[in-house]
């Protein structure tokens, strides 16, 4: 709706419209949506939770842990302190290296136009519950997408009973031939379960995956496809999301700033090295023949974007980095930043438990050096997550006892921690210097906030592991 409150509809003639087709619900694919992907690859869904042996080691781990706390307390306090630190020193220095390695921008194809590239139908995916206010903006992202509209394959994916969204979709002008798909009512009802129920009737060689908030640059489709013609084995390209913080905060302010070093420096590292990269939740572009040979979305991940990209390296598929980003919009409110972080960790558990399920099937399918960047990128963010507050309180109780055996080291430890996060900062493109430089300072009071998403994290995973927080959006912002 604009500023007067007109709407779409009383600015163009009625028959633009109808173009909006609606076929009827199919429960069976509703139902392979959410089952197709654990009965082909049962060993890879979180839809088993832990393995029986995971949980056994577990038992033994704590039953021993328990009894030397009993017995040598202080010895069990070294030798944790001591494996602490070695892993943590080892997140340290990989981190910085991806951070020194990445380049702050992907550079676009040279020369596109030297390509033969004859264009396929694109289908874009967008799964929709609550998001009437998003749609205003998304109808005019995707008319704006410079990709030809007869060839763009726009299904949006809804949750039955979403009546306002429902409504707000019928005021809009879509692309023409966009469906809505409206999914009859299943378990898990969570974002990849829509996916994959439009994948199911997806008509494009190519399929990406956008949110209701995001604003994609319109060169993004375009320039995805152009990779994909250039290089035949590429099975799918990220493109970087980029925070919008205009009128935004101080936590709107870090979480963009997290956002420009994941998608500008680390991921395009770890593609230039061809390592394991844990896609992001939108953006994601792929051909759709790889999608399906992969088995598409695990339903019952909620994360299944990071899940997804990993998936693609156990299973040898090509993933690589694009140029034009996507503008989403950051949570503005503590709550709705912890709600959204403890899905993430959340899902970031999952899909590490799955991949540890077997552990050496995961080092000959990832090759043993990803294997390796696996544990210090998904495993780095888990543990760091649980534990940087109680770190940090650690070494505030150390600068009190000078006495403690590990303080300096610990100290030492989180010191250079921050240092990795300053060099971070400071080589991505965001604020102005002077705020980024306020931003830098007032890090070490946003990464312990991690902790209490961490703990909602593990509290969701215990009592309901397949629920999907819906994160809020504020199209003000």
């Amino acid at each position: 709706m604009g500023a007067e409150g007109v709407t779409a509809r009383d600015r163009f003639p009625l028959h633009l419209f109808d173009n909006l087709a609606e076929p009827k619900p199919d429960p069976r694919l509703a139902e392979d949506a959410a089952e197709a992907f654990p009965a082909r690859f049962l060993g890879m869904s979180a839809k088993t939770g832990m393995a029986t042996d995971q949980a056994k080691l577990l038992r033994h781990l704590l039953a021993v842990s328990g009894v030397c706390g009993l017995v040598a307390p202080g010895w069990l306090l070294s030798i944790f302190g001591a494996v602490g630190i070695g892993v943590f020193a080892l997140m340290i220095l990989y981190r910085l290296g991806l951070v020194l390695f990445g380049p702050s921008s992907v550079h676009l194809l040279t020369n596109p136009a030297s390509l033969s590239l004859l264009l396929p139908t694109y289908t874009i995916l967008i799964a929709l519950k609550d998001e009437a206010a998003c749609m205003p903006q998304l109808a005019n992202s995707l008319m704006s997408l410079e990709y030809p509209r007869r060839l763009l394959d726009v299904k949006l994916l809804l949750e039955e009973g979403d009546h306002d969204t429902k409504n707000a979709i019928h005021e809009q002008i879509w692309p023409e031939g966009t469906e809505l798909l409206v999914l009859p009512p299943g378990q898990p009802q969570t974002k990849p379960r829509a996916l994959n129920y439009g994948l199911a009737r997806a008509r494009g060689a190519f399929v990406t995956v956008y949110d209701a908030e995001d604003r994609p640059n319109p060169g993004q489709l375009m320039e995805a496809a152009r990779r994909f013609a250039w290089d035949p084995q590429l099975a799918c390209v990220q493109a970087p999301l980029s925070g919008n913080v205009r009128g935004g905060g101080w936590l709107s302010r870090h979480w963009a700033l997290e956002y420009a070093i994941q998608f500008n420096r680390m991921m395009p590292a770890l593609a230039r090295l061809r390592m394991p990269i844990p896609l992001g939740g939108t953006s994601n572009h792929f051909r759709k023949a790889a999608l399906q040979a992969v088995g598409g979305w695990d339903a019952w991940n909620v994360t299944e974007d990071a899940d997804l990209g990993l998936r693609f390296a156990r299973l040898g598929k090509k993933v690589d980095v694009i140029a034009p980003p996507t503008v989403e919009t950051p949570p503005q409110q503590l709550d709705v930043w912890v709600g959204q972080r403890s899905r993430w960790l959340k899902g970031f558990i999952q899909t590490w438990l799955v991949l540890m399920r077997y552990p050496s099937t995961a080092i000959k399918e990832m090759g043993v050096l990803g294997f390796i960047s696996m544990q210090l990128t998904l495993g780095a963010s888990i543990l760091s997550a649980l534990v940087h507050l109680p770190w940090l309180v650690w070494c505030a109780v150390c600068l009190l006892v000078p006495d403690a055996s590990i303080g300096s080291i610990s100290l030492g430890m989180l010191a250079a921690s921050y240092a990795v996060g300053v060099i971070a900062a400071l080589t991505v493109p965001t604020s102005s210097f002077a705020v980024r430089l306020r931003d830098i300072l007032t890090i070490p009071f946003y990464w312990p906030l991690q902790y209490f998403a961490m703990m909602r994290a593990l509290y969701s995973l215990s009592r309901r592991p397949h629920f999907w927080v819906k994160t809020p959006h504020d199209m003000d912002a």
